[in-house]
């Protein structure tokens, strides 16, 4: 298949430190590419990546200090893809919704993976107005509040095999990587870690949206507390050593989670996940397998005490089995090829609920 991945133009792919759209665009990028396909990824000019680079910016916006409108950049995006479309057979759009009104207009079969949360009240008016866009969902619980779109099915994201390496000798400490902000809920990571004197590594970054928080919340709660130490961000090298010598993955979240590729990162490593039961946790999380939920402090230190009761081995290879990059590839395949079928033959595309293994 001839195939464009477009991506957000926030980072770049795969993105340097912080940023998981880009990271699941790369990693399936990257399959596609081992499987044959001919595959066109239309992101920033200091992406890296096995398919032909389209260069939409020269560098990503973020680390490149952007601080214009954003849309600009998009709607060129979406233009430059427009001027290639007899190019592919299939687009695969990982941005947000500016092609929407082209959606009975494109010549070509699209699809729309939506990475973010969809609780704000405006997107059930977004997704009952453009009800002919085929859209696919990284978890169930990412549906729930527009549950009238056009799902095609739900894709998890995965990763390559051999991205992390299994460690099956953790080190005292737990770990936190994420977002310092309200919702990822790091002072629940501190306040656990404090209770059971255990080492907390944070590996975070602090949007300018949040530095506020990080003042008021976060900052007074590390002054004087030993247990804590803060990174920063961190790359795949840093991953690695983080989360394959950590104890367990504190997942704190006080938000209905979309995903969370942080919690299949750690289980690559071997390493548990301690999540509160919210949003895509549940779907991500078998307890007692590769992690446990949990709903209070209380509950969170009780999961922590027992944590040396899951077998590495078996939380590494319920990654292997449920969130590969190869089986992230192959749902889509499916995807694509009905979309394919469904224009070739002008019906209505009906596919089956998909869900990953």
């Amino acid at each position: 298949m001839r195939i464009a991945q477009i991506s957000p133009l926030h980072e770049s792919v795969p993105p340097l430190r912080y940023g998981g759209t880009e990271r699941v665009v790369h990693y399936l990028t990257e399959e596609l590419v081992r499987r044959g396909h001919e595959v066109v990824l239309f992101a920033s000019g200091d992406s890296r990546t096995s398919a032909e680079l389209y260069p939409c910016v020269p560098e990503a916006l973020r680390l490149a200090g952007y601080t214009g409108d954003p849309s600009i950049h998009e709607v060129i995006q979406l233009d430059q893809v427009v001027a290639e479309l007899d190019r592919f057979d299939i687009l695969h759009f990982h941005t947000g919704h500016f092609h929407f009104p082209l959606a009975s207009r494109l010549p070509v079969p699209f699809l729309n993976t939506l990475h973010g949360p969809l609780s704000a009240p405006e997107q059930r008016d977004l997704y009952r107005r453009f009800q002919a866009v085929p859209l696919v969902s990284i978890s169930d619980a990412q549906r729930l509040p527009v549950p009238e779109a056009h799902w095609l099915g739900t894709v998890y994201h995965g990763l390559p095999l051999d991205l992390y390496r299994f460690e099956p000798s953790p080190q005292d400490y737990l770990a936190f990587i994420g977002r310092v902000s309200p919702e990822k809920r790091l002072d629940r990571a501190i306040e656990i870690a404090t209770a059971v004197g255990l080492p907390l590594k944070v590996a975070a970054k602090i949007d300018r949206a949040d530095n506020a928080y990080y003042r008021e919340v976060i900052e007074p709660m590390l002054q004087g507390n030993p247990l804590v130490e803060f990174i920063g961000e961190v790359d795949d090298a840093g991953k690695q050593e983080l989360l394959g010598n950590a104890l367990a993955l504190l997942f704190p979240i006080d938000w209905p989670e979309p995903f969370g590729l942080v919690m299949i990162e750690a289980n690559a490593c071997g390493t548990p996940v301690v999540a509160w039961r919210n949003g895509s946790t549940p779907e991500v999380i078998e307890e007692g397998i590769n992690g446990t939920l949990v709903e209070s402090i209380d509950e969170a230190i009780e999961a922590v005490r027992h944590i040396e009761g899951l077998e590495r081995e078996r939380v590494r290879a319920n990654f292997e089995v449920r969130f590969s990059a190869a089986r992230q590839a192959e749902d889509y395949e499916h995807l694509y090829h009905h979309l394919i079928q469904a224009r070739r033959s002008q019906t209505q595309v009906v596919v089956p609920t998909l869900h990953a293994a």
